[in-house]
């Protein structure tokens, strides 16, 4: 068996906000394009929302998704992957060394 991959993307399902939209499409397709195995988590089941604002720790309360992890590890939001991908350091930023 596998094991299941360490990558976690939290997301929204049902978001009507297409800037959050475009904004996991483009985790997806950076990851997929690096063969980073990732699994989504949708924060509109299962109180997984409240899940991930807990693991993001204090002063995250009205984080909303995406959010990446690295197991419960958080690593950050969009804007911070975005950063890492135009430096060229998203192995770094997902702490797969």
């Amino acid at each position: 068996m596998a094991d299941a991959p360490k990558i976690k993307v939290y997301i929204s399902s049902v978001s009507s906000n297409m800037e959050i939209k475009k904004q996991q499409q483009t985790i997806f397709l950076r990851l997929s394009g690096k063969k980073i195995a990732y699994e989504e988590i949708d924060v509109t089941q299962d109180g997984n929302l409240q899940k991930m604002r807990e693991k993001m720790g204090e002063g995250h309360e009205k984080a909303l998704a995406p959010q990446i992890f690295n197991g419960d590890t958080y690593l950050g939001n969009y804007e911070a992957f975005d950063i890492a991908v135009e430096e060229e350091t998203m192995n770094d930023f997902l702490k797969l060394q």
